[in-house]
């Protein structure tokens, strides 16, 4: 797409190459039995829908036109009940992922579109979800606001994303490894944004009644080698989520990988012999403003000390008494 080809070009600002990222997601989606490798998309899917949906208690309210940024398959969608959302359009960069959707019981309509550059009006939506699409996005603060933009007043913003941790046992081997062996290391894990960074993120692109939560999920391997067949293989290229950054490195030497599955099983091998893989999630909720939603006080107005909490105990076992 146009947008795609916008936003590929390489330097500082645009660290991924999106059109690769397009060819990517697109190969991955035409493999034989792509729910396989799916495992982490839908558990962070169903995650994305469930824990936020009642800690928001939303399962009460309805939402006449929901968009998914970042589609995929549906991970979202097939967890969407028509009580809930009446009508869904699902985004994606990628058209064979649009074609290999998971069926939903909700009316759907499939876009062709990059998260930077969505082709909507403003003030269209009532709800916003995205799982697992936006650290592919060169420029994130930006896509926030393409989908403040597209959020009608009162309208939520619900997403997933991978945190800065994700495979940090990975990255760290393979970085001491090639810093022995080779003198130097080269980027072969994406980067990821930080936790620190995100809210703020959220915040200049206007949400506000901010939630950001940090989650983890940890898969144990046998080895080093046993990680990256899984990563390259099974899981990334099926998923779509291969390295598409400029900078990236297409090959590893044979002595490099031999000493960083040394240094992988010394560092973080279990009691078993098995090694951890772990992926950070964050999951954040954002408001578009209304006058309707709730205000914080003034400052200066608080009766109470925050001082004060630690003796609430003693007054409330005086009180029993």
């Amino acid at each position: 797409s146009p947008a795609a080809d916008a936003s590929s070009g390489s330097g500082a600002l645009s660290p991924f190459d999106r059109r690769l990222k397009r060819k990517q997601k697109n190969w991955a989606a035409l493999q034989a039995e792509p729910a396989k490798c799916d495992y982490l998309r839908e558990e962070v899917g169903a995650a994305a829908c469930y824990l936020h949906f009642m800690l928001l208690n939303l399962p009460f309210r309805t939402f006449p036109l929901a968009l998914d940024v970042g589609s995929g398959r549906g991970y979202i969608a097939q967890h969407l009940t028509k009580e809930t959302v009446e009508k869904l359009v699902q985004v994606d960069i990628a058209e064979n992922a649009l074609k290999n959707t998971v069926e939903s019981e909700i009316p759907t309509v499939k876009v062709v579109a990059d998260e930077e550059f969505l082709p909507f009006k403003e003030d269209t939506f009532d709800l916003v979800l995205s799982s697992l699409s936006l650290h592919w996005v060169n420029d994130l603060p930006k896509a926030f606001r393409e989908i403040h933009q597209v959020l009608k007043p009162d309208g939520v913003f619900i997403g997933a994303m991978f945190g800065g941790d994700t495979l940090y046992e990975l990255r760290c081997s393979l970085q001491l490894a090639e810093l022995e062996r080779e003198g130097g290391f080269s980027p072969h894990v994406s980067p990821f944004t930080a936790v620190s960074d995100l809210g703020h993120l959220l915040s200049r692109a206007g949400f506000n009644t901010l939630t950001v939560d940090t989650d983890e999920i940890q898969v144990n391997y046998p080895g080093l080698f046993e990680v990256m067949e899984d990563l390259q293989g099974k899981y990334v290229l099926c998923m779509g989520e291969s390295n598409c950054s400029w900078n990236r490195k297409p090959l590893l030497h044979r002595e490099t990988m031999l000493a960083a599955a040394a240094i992988y099983q010394e560092m973080y091998g279990n009691s078993d012999g098995s090694v951890p893989a772990t992926f950070q999630i964050y999951y954040m909720i954002g408001w578009k403003f209304h006058e309707s939603q709730a205000r914080p006080a003034q400052r200066g107005s608080a009766t109470v000390s925050l001082g004060d909490l630690a003796k609430i105990g003693g007054l409330l076992s005086r009180g029993k008494k």
